[in-house]
């Protein structure tokens, strides 16, 4: 079987519900060059991932001719095959000439419709196609017809005429040539236009000028490929709609340290506020090497004052733990459980636990003082944390006359990081929401070098004092330190700071 699916014109959130749904089924994905990568997060380990993408310059028939044979001979194998295309198969994307081959070789497929570019890239330029007061009808339009033609098979003059909004997809090769048309068939040279470029990415760049001067504006402005034009007078109306570019953090390039399993949740905050995010995890969770004292302890809970968890990460470990163990849960029925921030108590209440103790101040020295008001002397408490981790609580637990189990529920580790400093290129913030994070960052090769460039440090935000600090005792500047220590604070923040900053 082999499913035609549209992957949208790059914004992953615009990739329908069925298309991702048979990525992570597939066992082939056959991809094309304007596919976002992000994508091919969903597929699922161990399918085969074909790229087929194709620039300027190929020979069409043979690089088709190539597509339509991998994907006739994968399925021919019993594989299901996701052959993935930008935009919409069906919408100048070829969908068209691959379903007659998969019919002429007797392969069943099936069509998965996508948002094509030609209304997905306009509207995040804030540009509506129709309007009641400016258009009543839109026309797409080719910009890159068939080679092998002698001669164009687009109507200019109906075209000129005929509608109010002209779209054009792949022409910025040929700008001059569609220009000159519009303007030998009578459009008036004072007719807006719009190039954008890289449309629904955080990349994305809008040029709006008239036919009249254009050719000269996107030389000016070096814009290039891919770019979708929009041509008539709904454009005037981006100066009101322009919602995707107007986001506080749009075009900035975000570093985010944290691990693989909590990056992106801190990632999808930052591009909801439109920035484009470089997931570099300077930190890996891992499993303590010995369960064996947790495993006592949980065995005996009922002796425990209150158990206390410091992290997501920590509450996420001894979840799995017990769930192995097939421990009861009601056996700690009595037990106070604290937890030392809101997303640490969120954890434990999606475990069905209700939590007992959230400090107003969430560090260590926080948590302290709130447990001073529980009463601490002649209780015993449980501290499930990480391996490396301060002092602060269970020193200030001894000296108030409590004691303390303090057991190492995970481990934080630095990773062999794939992506080197010089492959992230120009970036506009470096994030860190931990002191080991920032740590295992700046005791890579040439990190202190990259942050403090010649010409102008590199803006760092830290989660709280304690990053802050670390930070600080490397020689470092920080910039933004949010008054709440969680993510959601860091993340605006860093909004704050860049709109302040102009």
């Amino acid at each position: 079987m082999v499913y035609l699916v549209g992957a949208g014109p790059g914004d992953p959130g615009l990739l329908t519900l069925r298309g991702k749904a048979l990525l992570e089924e597939a066992d082939v994905v056959i991809y094309d060059y304007l596919i976002n990568p992000v994508l091919l997060n969903f597929v699922q380990e161990g399918a085969q991932k074909i790229y087929v993408g194709k620039k300027g310059g190929s020979r069409d028939a043979v690089h088709q001719t190539k597509v339509n044979r991998l994907m006739i001979e994968s399925a021919a194998t019993g594989k299901c095959v996701v052959r993935l295309k930008g935009g919409d198969p069906f919408i100048f994307g070829r969908g068209g000439e691959e379903a007659e081959a998969l019919a002429a070789a007797g392969i069943p497929f099936e069509i998965v419709p996508g948002v094509t570019a030609a209304i997905g890239v306009p509207t995040y330029a804030g540009i509506p196609l129709t309007h009641r007061d400016v258009a009543s009808t839109v026309s797409f339009i080719t910009g890159h017809e068939d080679p092998t033609h002698a001669e164009s098979h687009l109507r200019w003059a109906a075209l000129t005429e005929g509608a109010d909004t002209l779209v054009f997809l792949m022409g910025m090769g040929n700008l001059a040539g569609i220009v000159g048309q519009l303007l030998h068939h009578g459009k008036d040279p004072d007719t807006p236009i719009a190039l954008v470029q890289w449309g629904t990415y955080p990349s994305q760049r809008t040029l709006v000028s008239r036919l009249k001067s254009v050719l000269d504006d996107a030389s000016a402005a070096k814009i290039k490929p891919p770019v979708v034009m929009v041509v008539g007078k709904v454009v005037l109306l981006r100066d009101q709609m322009n919602w995707y570019e107007s986001k506080p953090l749009f075009g900035k390039r975000i570093v985010v340290t944290r691990s693989l399993e909590q990056g992106p949740q801190f990632g999808h905050q930052l591009q909801q506020l439109g920035a484009s995010v470089i997931y570099m995890p300077t930190i890996q969770i891992r499993p303590p090497r010995d369960w064996t004292p947790f495993d006592a302890a949980i065995a005996w809970v009922e002796r425990y004052r209150a158990i206390l968890f410091t992290s997501v990460n920590g509450v996420r470990a001894v979840r799995e733990r017990m769930a192995y163990l097939k421990y009861d849960l009601r056996q700690m029925k009595g037990v106070a459980l604290c937890a030392i921030g809101p997303q640490t108590a969120t954890a434990i209440e999606a475990w069905g636990l209700q939590v007992d103790l959230i400090p107003t101040v969430y560090t260590a020295e926080g948590f302290l003082h709130a447990l001073m008001k529980m009463g601490i002397a002649d209780k015993r408490f449980l501290l499930l944390r990480a391996k490396e981790a301060r002092d602060v609580l269970p020193k200030g637990i001894q000296d108030a006359g409590g004691t303390i189990d303090v057991i190492a529920v995970y481990e934080a580790v630095r990773p062999d990081l794939s992506t080197t400093l010089k492959e992230m290129g120009d970036v506009d913030m470096v994030t860190f929401a931990s002191a080991s994070t920032l740590r295992n960052f700046v005791e890579m090769e040439g990190a202190l070098q990259w942050l403090n460039p010649p010409a102008q440090a590199r803006r760092i935000a830290c989660i709280g004092p304690i990053t802050a600090a670390a930070a600080e005792a490397a020689g470092l500047h920080v910039d933004v330190v949010p008054k709440e220590y969680t993510i959601t604070a860091l993340t605006q923040a860093i909004a704050d700071y860049f709109s302040n900053a102009g």
